[in-house]
């Protein structure tokens, strides 16, 4: 069983119990009245002299790199990446793999006007009308984590919802699918999610086979404005980041870098917004501090301190 399936069976598990806490039927009632989402593509399309856009994540950790902000403040690293021109914020809401929840979905949407993706291993449209009535504009559909008939299933749900879809491939095949379905974005991972290798080659490979007209996002192993530079040569619209940019001891000059913002002249090379800190940046705390995770982890970690001192 590789990375994925693992991620994948936990998460149907996970949603079951979702659905019997909280019914579809009060999800699907929350969503009523909400405003209309705003347009992911539209906002991914670049403009005049603009290059290449960035949908910039907030994301406390991962399978492959384990902690890397996990004092984050998802609203203030939101409010930082649409203050310096981010064109999209993705929000993982995983908790077991990301150390994510839709609080902070909630929070982020609260605190920008720019288009918020949901970025989940969704398995079931409950999680759709989850997303929704949390506030999210788009959520991402991972080719690999689900049969033809369900991801053709999702997709159109998706429109019936009223969110807007971010269809992710790895492979020629799975690019295949998302091209068959006329999903407007498509995002590149050069993630392997089943042994979670990366390689910028996967974007180089397949970003020149889609189509004109739909919107190409490169995702996954994106740190540089040379690396930037080389999925846009290749036929990237946008790029998706997230640890390079929990991790930037600048988040505001990061995020110009990886928008191919040319740097102001006065600065060297090393003030360009390149240098990383070790899991510390203006929007969060160091790896050991507590105070930016979901409710769901501190009441997790307090239910396991609490079975600790009474046993």
């Amino acid at each position: 069983m590789g990375v994925l399936d693992e991620i994948v069976s936990h998460k149907r598990t996970e949603v079951a119990a979702a659905r019997a806490r909280r019914p579809l039927a009060e999800a699907v009632s929350a969503c009523r009245g909400l405003p209309p989402v705003r347009d992911l593509a539209d906002a991914l399309r670049a403009r005049g002299p603009q290059r290449v856009r960035l949908i910039a994540e907030v994301k406390r950790a991962s399978p492959s790199k384990g902690v890397l902000a996990g004092g984050l403040d998802p609203t203030a690293q939101a409010r930082g990446y649409a203050a310096a021109g981010a064109a999209a914020v993705s929000v993982l809401t995983d908790l077991k793999y990301f150390q994510g929840c839709l609080d902070d979905l909630v929070a982020v949407r609260a605190a920008v006007d720019v288009p918020v993706l949901r970025k989940e291993f969704i398995v079931e449209e409950y999680q759709l009308w989850e997303a929704r009535a949390a506030g999210a504009d788009a959520v991402l559909l991972i080719v690999a984590a689900l049969e033809r008939a369900a991801l053709v299933d999702l997709f159109h749900a998706c429109a019936g919802v009223g969110l807007s879809t971010l269809v992710e491939a790895h492979t020629a095949a799975e690019l295949e699918r998302a091209l068959a379905l006329g999903a407007p974005v498509i995002g590149i991972n050069n993630r392997n999610l089943q042994t979670l290798e990366t390689a910028l080659a996967t974007s180089l490979e397949l970003l020149p086979r889609v189509p004109a007209g739909t919107v190409a996002v490169s995702e996954s192993g994106i740190f540089t404005r040379e690396d930037v530079e080389r999925v846009v040569e290749a036929g990237a619209q946008a790029v998706l980041v997230g640890e390079a940019l929990v991790r930037a001891a600048d988040v505001a000059a990061k995020v110009r870098e990886l928008t191919l913002v040319p740097p102001h002249p006065a600065l060297s090379p090393e003030g360009r917004g390149e240098r990383e800190t070790s899991g510390r940046s203006p929007g969060g705390r160091g790896e050991g501090e507590t105070s930016g995770r979901c409710p769901e982890e501190r009441e997790r970690r307090r239910a396991r301190s609490d079975g600790d001192g009474a046993a």
